[in-house]
């Protein structure tokens, strides 16, 4: 296949090499490869026909479905940016992200642009909706001009604005660590040298089937369509209610290759998988945050032949890092090292590199960088810093200074050159003069088999600083003790670390736009 430089010439690329293998399967219905690039190209002509400008911000606020694949890539190839909104965001949520990167087209549905009418009053710099399906009605939107996607595809063909691979093409909005989300912005070349760096260590093929269960608002989720699409591989689309589900859609669609977060790997875990599942299922990703031992544990015995791939991303870099299958069983509690065509280092607070072993801050370099928070110069300032000078590779005779991503994130790197995640800096509970990684403490309450979900965090504590408080929930069909898992935990654990309250909860712990386990809507919920 030839080159791709841009984000929509992955799709017309495998196109042009394999035009009727399909492309994409949501439901019943399958679309090929010359199929799914022709809707791009007729949804670019139609934002060209809207005279959408160059770089100008198309919003896709819709479930899974083919049309959200068309749009986002369809805006690319028109030379504008596409926003993927996570469908579980409420209209406020919505209007915020629509007002922050000003969004000049939206793709909705009737029955969400119906639910988002109060806030896009606000939304002064909306022109056009484009609604999607055959709605007998649609409503009016003061101050924009409503279509439907059919007569917008419809639009005679028109050649997009001309854009170079360092041209941003998308926004994803990430949950943030405190206050508003942040609107991450991408390249063409962030989002392409991503999915080739992906496809190259995950073997990706065109005999692949891979099933998009995250969100595509989630850079985990997006990058199950762009690896796809450059290996030619199939895509199948779902919009899932229970873990259940996905089990389902794994072995009907005969699915090659699984990521999904910590939370629904549990629960996956906690399910009878079929025993040919793992004759075509070929490996198993993570991503999000660390897997917990026993759930990989039962993963691998249901899954014998799948190959596990733990991995580690920054919504700010796109991918950082994955550990190879044949190193878990030396090293599981590793995130790896760094993707292909990339570069991670450890530094400490003055820029130097850190000792084996000893912790310090994930700083990212290389093509996977992104363009650093839309709209907002003091947070990109925090984030994506200048590398320093003394780091190897650069040269005192380089002049310009090379741009890269801090992560936040504290990690050591052992004496092979593999990372170890240590905790979020500003999730880092301080306690009676210790810094705990609340990674660690649920690591070791998922050790004691006496939880099905967990959270831990930091509350205010007079004399300790900070205390450290669990909130768990019992195994599917049990009950839980929670004296006799505090217990458990003074015998697993030093006694700085042991909480110093554990709540008991029925049912599922929140999770955020990204399907994690939301600490701080557990913490803000305490009385």
């Amino acid at each position: 296949m030839r080159q791709t430089n841009l984000l929509h010439e992955l799709i017309q690329a495998s196109a042009d090499h394999a035009a009727e293998r399909v492309a994409l399967t949501s439901g019943a219905l399958a679309l090929s490869y010359g199929e799914l690039a022709a809707q791009c190209e007729r949804f670019a002509s139609g934002l060209i026909a809207l005279d959408l400008a160059r770089a100008e911000r198309v919003a896709v606020y819709l479930e899974k479905r083919p049309e959200f694949v068309a749009a986002c890539f369809g805006a690319a190839a028109a030379g504008g940016a596409f926003v993927p909104v996570n469908p579980l965001l409420k209209p406020d949520q919505v209007g915020y992200i629509l007002r922050d990167c000003n969004v000049r087209v939206l793709v909705t549905s009737a029955e969400r642009l119906a639910l988002l009418q109060p806030v896009l009053a606000t939304c002064h710099d909306l022109r056009q909706v484009v609604v999607v399906g055959e709605p007998k009605e649609i409503p009016a939107v003061e101050g924009a001009s409503v279509h439907r996607w059919r007569a917008l595809a419809d639009a005679p063909a028109r050649a997009g604005h001309r854009v170079i691979d360092t041209d941003m093409t998308a926004i994803l909005y990430t949950s943030g660590s405190t206050g508003r989300p942040k609107g991450v912005v991408l390249s063409h070349r962030n989002m392409v040298m991503g999915a080739q760096s992906v496809a190259s260590y995950l073997g990706n093929h065109a005999g692949d089937t891979l099933l998009a269960a995250l969100p595509l608002s989630f850079d985990a989720g997006f990058s199950q369509l762009t690896t796809a699409f450059h290996a030619g591989a199939r895509v199948v689309l779902l919009n899932y209610l229970l873990p259940r589900d996905v089990l389902n859609a794994v072995v009907r669609e005969q699915v090659t290759g699984l990521t999904a977060v910590p939370p629904l790997w549990i629960q996956l875990a906690q399910l009878d998988w079929p025993d040919g599942v793992t004759e075509h299922l070929r490996y198993i990703a993570n991503t999000g945050g660390r897997m917990p031992r026993e759930t990989l544990a039962a993963l691998r015995a249901r899954l014998p032949r799948t190959r596990p791939f733990l991995m580690y991303g920054l919504t700010e870099a796109f991918r950082a890092t994955y550990l190879p299958p044949e190193e878990v069983d030396r090293r599981p509690d590793s995130i790896g090292k760094a993707i292909p065509n990339a570069e991670v280092l450890v530094l400490r607070e003055d820029g130097s590199e850190c000792a084996p072993n000893e912790p310090g801050e994930l700083v990212q370099r290389g093509a996977l960088v992104g363009m650093g928070y839309w709209n907002d110069p003091e947070k990109t300032a925090e984030r994506y810093r200048p590398l320093p000078a003394a780091i190897a590779g650069r040269d005192s005779g380089l002049v310009l200074p090379e741009i890269a991503v801090y992560s936040g994130d504290t990690v050591r790197r052992d004496e092979d050159g593999f990372l170890y995640f240590i905790g979020r800096r500003d999730e880092m509970i301080k306690t009676s003069g210790y810094r705990v990684s609340p990674n660690e403490v649920e690591e070791i309450l998922y050790a004691t088999a006496q939880v099905g979900e967990c959270a831990a965090f930091g509350v205010a504590h007079d004399t300790l600083g900070q205390a450290i408080v669990a909130v768990v929930t019992p195994p599917p069909g049990a009950t839980l003790d929670s004296a006799a898992l505090l217990a458990e935990c003074r015998k697993r654990m030093p006694a700085y670390m042991v909480p110093a309250h554990i709540e008991v909860r029925e049912g599922a712990l929140p999770r955020n736009p990204n399907g994690k386990i939301d600490r701080k809507a557990l913490a803000g919920g305490l009385p």
